[in-house]
């Protein structure tokens, strides 16, 4: 029997037990004016509400990659190109995706991280022109591979988060920029080569 059965079966007890105390078929009004109930049972609630949570997404069939017989937490998804073939729309709540360019023209993207991530590896794309990327981050990340032949602008409004810069810049005037716009709330956005 996994964790999560049991844990819902003791959470239906619990709450029988408690609405047959309520309705006056037991009485157990005692139990809950101890002092070990004050403190331990929330603990052990949210101890378990977080477990839950974990194993969940840890053993999500979803979020391990075919290719890769270990579990990952980043689940490789492909291109979420728009009919037009221009801009992607990367959406994440609650795990994380990874989206690899592989040589694929790039007309820039909006990618939305909700408690969780997004890696997004553009290194092997094909940027001929000046592009943007839009990134919004709530309680979660997005960590981007940019190529060496391109320059990052970045443009950014974070609170208690922030965009951490870590490409190497290219001095010229013909070398295309990758504008980088990040709101970011309780999170961030790390960029690198």
């Amino acid at each position: 029997m996994e964790v999560r059965t049991i844990i819902g079966i003791v959470l239906i007890v619990a709450g029988a037990w408690r609405l047959a105390n309520l309705w006056g078929i037991i009485e157990n009004d005692w139990l809950w004016r101890q002092p070990w109930t004050t403190y331990i049972t929330p603990a052990a609630l949210i101890y378990l509400g977080v477990l839950v949570i974990i194993n969940s997404y840890g053993r999500d069939p979803d979020q391990i990659p075919a290719e890769a017989p270990t579990r990952s937490l980043w689940l490789q998804r492909p291109l979420p190109i728009g009919e037009d073939g221009k801009r992607i729309c990367c959406s994440v709540r609650y795990g994380g995706d990874e989206y690899v360019y592989r040589g694929e023209v790039f007309h820039g993207a909006r990618l939305d991280a909700f408690c969780g991530g997004i890696r997004m590896d553009l290194r092997e794309a094909q940027i001929t022109e000046d592009e943007e990327i839009e990134i919004h981050t709530f309680c979660g990340g997005v960590e981007l591979f940019v190529p060496q032949t391109v320059n990052i602008v970045v443009n950014s409004r974070s609170f208690i988060g922030g965009v951490g810069n870590h490409a190497k810049q290219i001095v010229g005037a013909e070398v295309p920029c990758l504008h980088i716009i990040a709101n970011n709330f309780v999170g961030g956005v790390d960029i690198k080569n």
